[in-house]
């Protein structure tokens, strides 16, 4: 009874704080879902080219509110978008290389953002804390090795072998992240340095893999959790980017079907993410995005087997 109560007084304090920012969050989710609403219709009349998007709405709905959702976890842990995304859709259907690539730019966008508004939010100050600054700035450095070295193996692989390896991923990845929950260590760069590499290549690999790597390796390595969520937000997004860049100059294409609704869901979870991350229970969220990991790649890996 206390929880619930301490929860909606939570929830007033943030409505009341940020009234403004979560209006403007309604109409803008709202005008979204209309617009997806609107594919079927414009197409029945032959004002739509569906080939332009080839997914109807139901599916564009479901992609939109599965990246939204997924996309406030990892804006508010600093992990979760692609390491459970990208096996809700490799379940749904689609491929690998339909998947990363869609992933990849979706997340681009929203690091940004979240870098922006982690600011704005007071979560971190690059300007003013030197060893933020630091541990951003050596994450970073990483990102071209280990996304470009992903990439040029991904394109090789066949679908199933790429399968595989992403459900091997997402199954480590939920097990790292419930180990590290609640462990706390002094600060050490060269912790960052090894983990930032292992991430960088998991996410040009799966698109996904990094958050639960970086953030957790992080706060092991003595950065304060709020710091550890900005700075992978902004991180993840340079290593996006790197990415997203060697598949297009590699022959890879972005399936736009899938890209924006990605991108449009994935975006409008950031302005609620920044603004709760201080009154989140990081322990128990980071557990429970670790078991949804482990659950996800359980039944990835259960559909090859079959």
């Amino acid at each position: 009874m206390n929880a619930a109560v301490a929860t909606v007084a939570t929830l007033s304090e943030v409505y009341r704080t940020h009234r403004r920012r979560l209006l403007l969050w309604a109409v803008l989710v709202s005008s979204v879902v209309l617009a997806l609403l609107a594919r079927d219709p414009l197409v029945e009349q032959g004002l739509f080219n569906p080939e332009w998007i080839s997914l109807g709405s139901a599916a564009l709905l479901a992609v939109f509110a599965a990246a939204l959702l997924c996309e406030y976890l990892d804006s508010s842990l600093g992990m979760g978008y692609g390491t459970t995304l990208t096996p809700l859709l490799l379940l749904a259907g689609f491929a690998p290389l339909q998947i990363v690539p869609a992933v990849l730019l979706s997340e681009l966008f929203t690091g940004l953002a979240a870098g922006l508004l982690h600011h704005r939010d007071g979560n971190i100050d690059l300007r003013r804390d030197h060893q933020a600054r630091r541990t951003f700035w050596l994450l970073a450095t990483l990102s071209a090795v280990g996304a470009i070295s992903a990439v040029l193996l991904a394109v090789r692989l066949s679908t199933q072998w790429f399968s595989v390896a992403i459900a091997v991923i997402v199954l480590g990845m939920g097990l790292v992240t419930l180990i590290t929950a609640r462990r706390r260590l002094r600060y050490r760069p060269a912790g960052i340095l090894a983990i930032g590499s292992i991430a960088a290549f998991n996410k040009g690999l799966s698109g996904g893999g990094y958050g639960p790597l970086v953030t957790s390796g992080q706060v092991v390595s003595g950065v304060a959790p709020r710091q550890a969520v900005a700075i992978t937000s902004m991180a993840e997004a340079l290593t996006c980017l790197i990415g997203l860049t060697a598949y297009l100059l590699l022959g890879g294409a972005i399936d736009w079907s899938l890209a924006l609704p990605l991108s449009a869901g994935a975006l409008l979870s950031v302005p609620l993410a920044t603004v709760t991350v201080r009154r989140l229970p990081e322990a128990l969220i980071r557990g429970a995005v670790g078991v949804l990991t482990l659950t996800l790649g359980a039944l990835l890996a259960f559909k090859l087997l079959l």
